[in-house]
């Protein structure tokens, strides 16, 4: 019996540090999603952003925010204070703790925590691009990753007040997608839009991205990346029940994401007469957004139409934001992650009979408030400080040349003055 237990331990650590592994590599995803949506002046910024907004969440998450999410008992609010330790679980613990025993590694979970904290940032990178400071940026990337993301985070997963309320959110559709929406959103509103991107009388002129492949294969990398972000939520595979529910997991994850390409694309040829890549792109992603927060409860058909209705409401609002409300979000960003974020959280009242209105209305509140307040906040503090916005010049030669010194395609984006 007690090799049993053991084996089970290791396999469900296997498995969630392999899951984790799967989310880390969505840093890739991201790093190639808006590389290619952004001009080619501006790739190596955006390249140097991700690589450091993920070391700096990795550490962060270490330094404070993984006991401010899980450390303990710190009432209804904030969990506890604290650098994280290297000490885990015995064989004693494993086989001798009952119905108390872990089930796998703690310093996995951390793992496995940490790279949803680097998710929620990175959702950010892409809606500030072009004309953002780098290093005002990554100031806002350490009290996210090591605050305001945590203390969130702990109300529901961290057994806080929305847990309390009955706030159901499996995967993170609103801890960490709306959440990194909500700080992208705080973050835009006090930069402005990129210079170009409005005229007079109400025009809009389209800044179109460098790199179509590289889109392409950054969604493709999302795709994936999303079987560890949602299958590894299940905590465990080790009996056959934690093993169906992973495959059940997988299959509405696969779904929703098609059905939120396929609405995409025939909403953009219906609304504009064309299959634009871009809109069926940000459908698949808006699709995995929709379904990350009940991806256990729903049948694949209902999967797949949940999928299907988030990339329709991601196209919409990406038009209306852009169009009607003038808020300039380069990749869409705040639309895939935000408002199909919203979706996904009332989509869970679809499929599991314990959630509540009250409950999920409750958790969209309280985190967007919470999110965007406080981000709107540290954005105005690093504005006064040192600034959050490049200089015009610097913006029409290109963020690279003058935040990194150096450029992506140095062959094709020389600027003739």
């Amino acid at each position: 019996m007690e090799q049993v237990m053991e084996l089970s331990y290791a396999l469900d650590t296997f498995y969630f540090l392999i899951s984790g592994a799967f989310v880390m590599w969505m840093a890739a995803g991201f790093t190639m999603l808006e590389s290619g949506l952004v001009r080619a002046k501006n790739t190596a910024e955006i390249l140097t952003k991700n690589v450091a907004l993920y070391s700096i969440a990795c550490i962060m998450y270490m330094l404070v925010g993984y006991n401010l999410m899980y450390g303990g008992d710190g009432g209804s609010f904030f969990g506890g204070f604290g650098i994280l330790g290297s000490a885990d679980n015995s064989v004693a613990d494993v086989v001798g703790g009952g119905e108390d025993a872990p089930y796998y590694s703690n310093l996995s979970d951390f793992f496995f925590q940490v790279v949803f904290v680097a998710t929620a940032m990175s959702i950010v990178s892409g809606a500030v691009a072009e004309r953002m400071k780098l290093w005002a940026f990554l100031a806002f990337a350490v009290v996210l990753t090591g605050v305001i993301y945590p203390i969130q985070g702990y109300w529901s997963w961290g057994e806080g007040f929305l847990y309390e309320l009955g706030y159901s959110d499996y995967a993170g559709s609103g801890i960490v997608h709306m959440a990194g929406a909500a700080a992208a959103l705080a973050g835009v509103i006090l930069l402005g839009a990129r210079k170009g991107k409005y005229g007079p009388g109400g025009q809009v002129n389209a800044l179109p991205g460098a790199n179509l492949p590289l889109a392409t294969l950054g969604m493709f990398i999302l795709w994936m990346g999303w079987f560890g972000f949602n299958g590894g939520s299940e905590l465990k595979v080790s009996d056959v029940e934690s093993a169906n529910a992973v495959a059940l997991v997988f299959t509405n994850t696969n779904l929703a994401a098609a059905g939120g390409l396929v609405a995409a694309l025939i909403l953009a040829k219906i609304w504009f007469g064309k299959a634009d890549l871009t809109f069926a792109l940000n459908g698949a992603l808006a699709g995995l957004v929709s379904i990350t927060a009940e991806p256990l409860g729903p049948t694949p058909l209902l999967a797949t139409v949940i999928g299907a209705i988030g990339g329709l409401i991601a196209v919409t609002s990406i038009v209306l934001l852009d169009r009607k409300l003038k808020i300039d979000d380069p990749v869409g960003a705040i639309s895939v992650h935000g408002v199909a974020g919203i979706w996904g959280v009332l989509a869970v009242l679809l499929s599991n009979d314990e959630a509540t209105v009250v409950g999920q209305l409750a958790g969209i509140g309280a985190i967007f408030a919470w999110v965007f307040g406080v981000s709107l906040l540290v954005w105005f503090v690093i504005k006064m400080v040192m600034g959050i916005r490049v200089t015009e010049e610097e913006e029409y030669d290109g963020v690279d040349l003058h935040e990194c010194g150096l450029e992506a395609y140095p062959e094709f984006t020389r600027v003739e003055k």
